[in-house]
C-alpha cells in the first residue's frame, strides 16, 4: 500500500436499542444517505419479528442477533494462481468480515422476497434465518459447501 491504512471510525450505537451492531446493520440497509428511513425500517422489522415470533424469552433484538450469527460464514474461497492455473482456496474469514458479510446476505435476499414493505421482507427473512432456514442461510450452507470441496487445495494457502 501506498499509504497506511484508514483507521475505523468509531460507530455510535442506536437510539432504541443502544447496540453499534444495529447501527452497522442499519448503515448497510440504508440507501441514498437515508438514514433515518433506514432505522424505522429496522425499528418496524423488529416490531414485526417481536409480533410474529415463538420463543416467548428471547427479545426481537436478540432474535436478530441469533439470525446473525446463522448467517454467519466461517470459511470461503479465495482465486489463487498457481501456475497458470487458479485454485479455490478455502480460507478462515475475519470475525469483522463474518458479521460484515452476514448483514449484507440478509439484506440482500431480504429485498428479494416477496411481501408488500421492505420492513416485512426483513422481518421474515430474520425468523427464517433464526430457525436456520431461508436463502441468507442456504448463502452460508453453499459457501461452506464450496469450501469444503475445495479443501484438497488449502496447503496453496497466501
Amino acid at each position: 500500500m501506498r499509504k497506511r491504512q484508514a483507521k475505523k471510525r468509531p460507530l455510535l450505537p442506536d437510539p432504541q436499542f443502544n447496540d453499534q451492531l444495529v447501527t452497522r446493520f442499519v448503515n448497510n440497509l440504508m440507501w441514498d444517505g437515508k438514514k433515518s428511513t433506514a432505522f424505522k425500517v429496522f425499528y418496524d422489522a423488529m416490531a414485526i419479528v417481536e409480533a410474529k415470533k415463538q420463543d416467548a424469552e428471547k427479545s426481537a433484538l436478540e432474535t436478530w442477533k441469533d439470525a446473525l450469527t446463522n448467517v454467519m460464514p466461517h470459511v470461503e474461497v479465495r482465486s489463487r494462481r498457481v501456475g497458470g492455473a487458479t485454485f479455490q482456496i478455502p480460507m478462515q474469514i475475519r470475525p469483522d468480515r463474518k458479521i460484515s458479510m452476514a448483514m449484507k446476505w440478509m439484506i440482500l435476499y431480504a429485498r428479494r422476497r416477496n411481501e408488500k414493505s421492505m420492513a416485512q421482507k426483513l422481518a421474515s427473512e430474520v425468523l427464517a434465518a433464526a430457525k436456520e432456514e431461508g436463502a441468507a442461510v442456504k448463502k452460508r450452507m453453499d459457501t461452506h459447501k464450496m469450501a469444503e470441496a475445495n479443501k484438497a487445495f488449502s496447503h496453496f494457502r497466501f
